[in-house]
């Protein structure tokens, strides 16, 4: 815990600069709303070595992953304090180490530092929810059915446009790079493999951002690409081979070659209301606190 008394970099920081605000408590002093570490560094640990024991991501990316976890399965409450000093202690890690973490949480939203507050948690309102972390921790987490349900929404929204718009531009490396993939993923579907599947389908819907002529729409390729991997069951007919999603795929590709965006348009909607019993059956979600969640990303 930190004390009253600072060493000379105390003060007002600036914009990400988390670690610098004042605290007045003494160390062992109890304060409402603290957050409970019980138990967090052998989760720490865990996490450590599910990313294979490499150091290359850095601690810090460790750091983050597992504090995201915790506020965003509400662990970590909106308006907790977070003491950097106490989180260094806890997972025996540096203060460089904890101040870079803070930092990127702050980038996405999940944490803010005051000038004699200090850095808290901050409500789900303020998060950057198409943050790509962001969209993994909910889905591993007690929100996975919302956050599926809500980038099945968000894909309703832009993929049918992205299919409509992506036929108005002649790009054959595109199209081409399309039609490979609509071809793998029927050779993946009948092989029953389901991982080549997911990331053929991933890099088709992904494509079809990028070459429809709308560079926010481009930059949105990211998210539908996490929403493709961690769907984690049949909602659409991309989540899972089968041939009515296939056969979908393969009509958006005639569709953009022909330059025919409406059809495209009607395709893209049918591939996302393919209903679950057209699907193989999948496996339910294992329990969030078993769930064996995805490594760190570089940050």
């Amino acid at each position: 815990m930190m004390t009253a008394a600072r060493s000379a970099d105390s003060g007002i920081a600036g914009p990400g600069e988390l670690d610098r605000y004042p605290y007045a408590e003494g160390p062992g002093t109890d304060r409402p709303g603290r957050p409970s570490w019980d138990g967090v560094e052998s989760d720490m640990s865990r996490v450590g070595r599910r990313a294979g024991g490499s150091r290359g991501r850095g601690l810090h990316g460790q750091l983050v992953q597992q504090l995201g976890q915790m506020i965003v399965s509400g662990d970590l409450g909106a308006d907790r304090p977070l003491v950097p000093e106490e989180i260094g202690q806890r997972f025996e890690v540096s203060r460089t180490v904890v101040r870079e973490s803070l930092r990127v949480l702050e980038a996405k939203g999940l944490v803010s530092a005051r000038p004699n507050v200090g850095t808290r948690v901050r409500p789900v309102a303020d998060w950057n929810l198409l943050d790509p972390d962001i969209i993994e921790w909910r889905a591993f987490g007690p929100q996975r059915d919302d956050q599926r349900r809500e980038l099945l929404e968000l894909r309703w929204t832009i993929e049918p446009l992205a299919a409509r718009l992506a036929a108005g531009h002649e790009r054959e490396d595109i199209q081409q790079r399309l039609a490979d993939m609509a071809e793998i993923m029927a050779h993946a579907a009948a092989q029953g493999d389901g991982l080549t599947f997911s990331r053929a389908d991933a890099e088709f819907h992904s494509l079809l951002l990028q070459v429809a002529g709308n560079r926010m729409l481009e930059h949105l390729s990211g998210i539908v690409s996490s929403a493709l991997h961690v769907s984690g069951g049949p909602v659409t007919g991309c989540d899972r081979p089968a041939d009515a999603s296939v056969g979908l795929h393969h009509r958006i590709v005639e569709a953009v070659a022909a330059g025919d965006g409406g059809t495209a348009e009607a395709a893209m909607r049918q591939l996302l209301s393919v209903p679950a019993e057209q699907q193989p059956a999948a496996a339910a979600p294992a329990a969030p606190a078993d769930h064996v969640v995805p490594a760190p990303r570089e940050h």
